[in-house]
């Protein structure tokens, strides 16, 4: 077999993904004829048809050896982006930061973290990405904040032990603290069963509460507009309270719940690597606003009408 180039293997994905050469060269900012030759160079490579093409408009198809191609050269694609942003990353030194995280962390944790680095280090390069809840990775990340300890060789802070609130249409429980066992066979608005709602749903079976889910919907907003629409009542986080204007509607309630479920945060960070000094003053930071935040949440631990 003969080289084959990383432009050639792009090629390929593009076509195979959007159908016509015309398409993927747009794609791809190549003009068509430029995409047909480094397809051409492919198949004098690996010594027959990766496509092929019945004319005119019609979509190609990709031939097996085509398939065969694809799939060992999506792996060499990802590998080639991966080397890349390795390459980025040792140019930007303690310029740059990767950092992993999830809803709540970024309304109120993340924005403060954020803001400092900013004005501490101007034209530092933060990037952001969401973690899967169910199985997260710190991988290349420098720093990875996530509800619950994750394993591996990783360092990490304990952030905050972030409490659930019950949110129910003003005048549905008397003020002041309620006990879970209420909840049970109590209409409630929830999120759709995702992890964390999974989680909270046991969590609340365990305390004897298994609440009647009458409407599931995503985004904790909507979840307070069906409260206050009258169709149920609803468990959230603390931080997903924290800020909004849930508190001074007089349409809601807002009560402890006894016992309270509670999910801890923490921040992570690779223990076989010394945090750049990027890394290093983001967890300071992060320290400090979970600081002030747990100083917040004693003040208001009562916050019920």
């Amino acid at each position: 077999m003969g080289d084959v180039e990383l432009r050639h293997l792009r090629a390929l994905a593009a076509i195979a993904e959007e159908g016509t050469f015309g398409r993927a060269a747009a794609r791809l900012g190549y003009t068509q004829s430029s995409v047909s030759q480094q397809i051409a160079a492919l198949e004098q490579a690996v010594g027959g048809a990766v496509f092929d093409r019945p004319g005119g408009p019609r979509p190609v198809r990709i031939t097996p050896l085509g398939e065969v191609v694809l799939a060992h050269g999506r792996d060499l694609l990802a590998k080639s982006e991966a080397l890349t942003d390795a390459v980025d990353r040792l140019h930007a030194g303690s310029g740059r930061i990767d950092i992993g995280t999830f809803q709540s962390v970024s309304n109120l944790i993340l924005p403060a973290v954020v803001r400092q680095l900013l004005d501490e280090h101007p034209g530092c390069d933060i990037r952001l990405s969401e973690v899967q809840p169910e199985d997260p990775e710190l991988g290349d990340l420098d720093l990875l904040f996530h509800d619950g300890r994750i394993e591996g060789n990783v360092e990490h802070v304990k952030l905050l032990d972030e409490p659930y609130l019950l949110v129910a249409g003003a005048g549905t429980f008397p003020a002041g603290p309620v006990g879970v066992e209420l909840l049970d066979d109590a209409p409630m608005v929830a999120w759709p069963p995702t992890y964390h709602q999974k989680w909270l749903e046991r969590s609340l079976a365990g305390f004897g509460a298994r609440p009647r889910i009458v409407f599931r919907t995503t985004g904790h907003e909507t979840i307070l507009s069906m409260v206050r629409a009258g169709i149920g009542s609803a468990v959230l986080p603390w931080l997903a309270l924290h800020g909004s204007d849930a508190a001074a509607d007089e349409r809601l309630s807002i009560h402890p719940l006894q016992p309270s479920p509670a999910r801890e945060m923490y921040l992570h960070w690779p223990a076989d690597r010394t945090p750049s000094p990027l890394a290093a003053r983001a967890i300071d930071i992060a320290v400090q606003a979970a600081n002030e935040l747990a100083d917040q949440l004693s003040t208001r631990r009562s916050p019920g009408r």
